[in-house]
């Protein structure tokens, strides 16, 4: 069983609204950086941490709402971006919350990984569609998908890779989060 159901919805919504914030606040803090936003992909780490501690539809939501807040009080991303970033994200939300839902090895990193790879993954390749046939037809190449969704964003992926399984064991072991698994669950 999925212990996040243990949290209310008010806890859910709060750590939602706080996600969102973070999607704000990361980029204007790294807007000193040159090229911080697609290197790091600042945005990505509290939709995919809300999408795992509180489930698919709140990072759905943040996915969706975050990105759209951070473009009307900053400019950040342009609002020809906004459409693709608010689609991938609102993936990334979605897929990590419905995985960590439903993957269950035994092994918490496990879950975890599987649901980050398989979310980070599966959101790159579909906006990668949406993006070739939707919103910039004819002129999107698979060399600017693999530059724009893996090369320059490698950092950011690492980045992610590393923060958020230890962000997730850290609200864990605070009780913020309930345990996903419990010593009895590994007899």
């Amino acid at each position: 069983m999925n212990k996040t159901s243990d949290m209310t919805n008010v806890t859910k919504c709060a750590v939602t609204a706080v996600c969102m914030a973070l999607c704000v606040v990361l980029p204007m803090a790294l807007h000193a950086i040159p090229n911080a936003g697609i290197l790091l992909s600042p945005m990505h780490i509290p939709v995919l941490l809300c999408g795992l501690v509180c489930g698919w539809p709140f990072g759905l939501f943040c996915g969706l709402a975050g990105p759209a807040l951070s473009c009307f009080t900053t400019g950040m991303p342009a609002v020809g971006i906004l459409p693709t970033m608010m689609l991938e994200l609102a993936l990334y939300g979605l897929i990590s919350g419905l995985l960590l839902r439903f993957v269950r090895t035994g092994y918490l990193l496990a879950d975890l990984y599987i649901s980050l790879l398989s979310a980070m993954l599966a959101g790159r390749i579909l906006t990668g569609a949406a993006r070739a046939l939707i919103f910039t037809s004819g002129t999107y190449s698979w060399k600017a998908w693999a530059t724009g969704y893996f090369i320059s964003s490698f950092p950011g992926i690492i980045l992610q890779l590393i923060l958020l399984p230890i962000l997730y064991i850290a609200l864990q072991r605070a009780h913020f989060i309930p345990a996903r698994y419990t010593a009895k669950d590994k007899l």
